[in-house]
């Protein structure tokens, strides 16, 4: 009962204190609900006035941008409005310019127009005219063919043919006229330069000639090389490949062949059996062995030496031989190694004065005679036999035409013709070869001939050892043309019918004598 009591009690306590705490609780949420009521409408005014001043500030940027967009459009339309007057005015212009312009082509049509009028009355006139003087010279020609029996073409072939003498002399008057032009500045700068690469060559006056005889110490050794029956004879001309001839001559064994190195091993040969006194079959075969090859290894050296003297360089050793072996090789007397050596100088100096290719024209010129080392062994003239063999052993296409061209007219490129230019230089040099008296006699008399062949010639001398010729001809029958025509005609003939050295120079002489005598 007591318990139940007490339960009862703190039950009714505990009721108490929460409806107290409830009420306590209440009060104080309602207090908090007022504050944020209170605080809620203080933010809301707050953001209501700043909504308006937002707005406010908004009104006026939008205010100031459209009067800034205003001022903008208002400024464009006075520049485009601008622009159009100006446009405008250049449209007036170009108007006023384009009716001005139709106004001129309008007044040049009009006197177009009027001209061609007046030419096509003219076209009349003149053909009437034409007209007339066919018919005037129709009744003309009738009386000319009457009084001069002869037919208008006969006329006309007479006509002609008196045209053509005029023309012919004018022709040659004026070909004439620019030949002594162009000899007057072309033969001073050959001169120059011809004399300035004479001057700068220091060779000897007369190249040495290789000789074909051999001296001996007494006719005793004679019979020495001859031997017993010969054999020792023999043996030589076994060994070397040349002819020995014994003869009267005292002292003295002539050899006989067309090779030079040959000739040039048998003398030497020769001349070591007689230094040595052993002459016999075995003896001979051992020395002409011996000299044969000292001759080969002279030969490369002589080559090589005038390829490294003149600055030339890569050519194919075969070369090299042959251009030593033109050391015992001989043309009219001149040494042909000692000729190449100078045309190729002569040609390498003239090339460089006239700023051309100096190497092409050092090599062509020590190549030009190459042929000449094997021309006793191959048939041809020996330029295109050089010709051949230097493109065989691999030179180039412009050292080949040179050495084909250096004796003819016409030359490939500048450098075949300074060539041949020295090919003639190093050759027709006074006292730099020889010939016989017999073909140079030939040479005079067929000078002489050919001169006498042409019509109005009346006297003809060959002089200067028949590198020029004189001739006189009648001035009565010979015009001043036409001896000029002579002179050339001449040249070209004695070019293609005569065979000599150098060059031979042609001198018309054409001349009016006068004379009465005072009594």
């Amino acid at each position: 009962m007591n318990g139940t009591l007490y339960t009862l009690i703190a039950i009714a306590v505990g009721i108490a204190v929460g409806a107290a705490l409830g009420f306590f609780f209440k009060l104080t949420l309602k207090g908090k609900a007022e504050e944020l009521k209170k605080e809620s409408e203080g933010i809301a005014e707050e953001a209501r006035k700043t909504a308006e001043r937002i707005k406010k500030d908004a009104s006026y940027e939008a205010k100031g941008i459209l009067y800034q967009a205003r001022t903008d459009a208002e400024k464009e339309f006075k520049d485009r409005r601008g622009e159009l007057l100006q446009l405008e005015k250049r449209l007036r212009n170009r108007e006023e310019t384009l009716e001005r312009k139709l106004d001129q082509i309008e007044r040049r049509e009009n006197d177009f127009n009027r001209r061609d009028k007046e030419f096509l009355q003219r076209e009349r006139a003149l053909q009437e005219k034409e007209k007339g003087l066919e018919d005037t010279v129709s009744q003309q020609k009738s009386i000319l063919e009457r009084l001069s029996n002869l037919s208008s073409e006969e006329a006309r072939a007479e006509l002609l043919r008196r045209v053509e003498e005029e023309s012919r002399f004018e022709a040659a008057k004026l070909a004439k006229k620019v030949e002594d032009e162009a000899r007057e500045t072309a033969e001073k700068k050959a001169k120059e330069i011809i004399g300035l690469t004479v001057q700068r060559y220091a060779s000897d006056y007369v190249a040495d000639a290789t000789v074909s005889a051999v001296s001996l110490p007494s006719d005793d050794m004679k019979g020495r090389i001859i031997g017993r029956e010969g054999r020792n004879i023999r043996a030589l001309e076994a060994a070397t490949g040349v002819d020995l001839i014994v003869d009267d001559t005292p002292e003295v064994i002539t050899l006989s062949t067309f090779n030079p190195v040959r000739r040039e091993v048998a003398r030497l040969a020769i001349e070591r059996l007689i230094a040595d006194g052993r002459i016999h079959p075995a003896r001979i075969e051992e020395i002409v062995e011996k000299t044969r090859k000292e001759v080969e290894n002279t030969i490369r050296e002589e080559g090589e030496k005038a390829a490294f003297d003149l600055g030339i360089s890569g050519i194919n050793p075969e070369v090299i031989k042959l251009i030593g072996r033109l050391k015992y090789r001989t043309s009219y007397g001149q040494n042909v190694l000692q000729h190449s050596r100078e045309v190729a100088y002569f040609a390498g100096m003239m090339a460089s004065e006239l700023k051309v290719d100096v190497k092409l024209a050092k090599r062509a010129g020590l190549l030009h005679d190459i042929g000449k080392a094997v021309d006793h062994e191959v048939e041809g003239p020996h330029q295109e036999i050089g010709a051949n063999l230097a493109k065989k052993y691999g030179e180039s296409e412009p050292v080949v035409a040179a050495i084909v061209s250096h004796h003819d007219s016409e030359a490939p490129s500048v450098e075949a013709a300074l060539v041949a230019a020295a090919d003639a230089l190093s050759a027709a040099r006074p006292g730099v070869r020889s010939e016989s008296i017999e073909n140079y006699l030939k040479r005079l008399a067929k000078l002489e001939e050919l001169a006498l062949s042409y019509t109005g010639v009346e006297k003809c001398y060959a002089i200067q050892a028949g590198r020029e010729v004189r001739i006189i001809v009648k001035p009565e029958e010979v015009t001043d043309e036409a001896s000029w025509m002579l002179s050339k005609d001449l040249a070209r003939k004695i070019e293609t019918e005569m065979t000599y050295p150098g060059q031979i120079k042609v001198t018309v002489i054409r001349e009016n004598r006068f004379v009465d005598y005072a009594k």
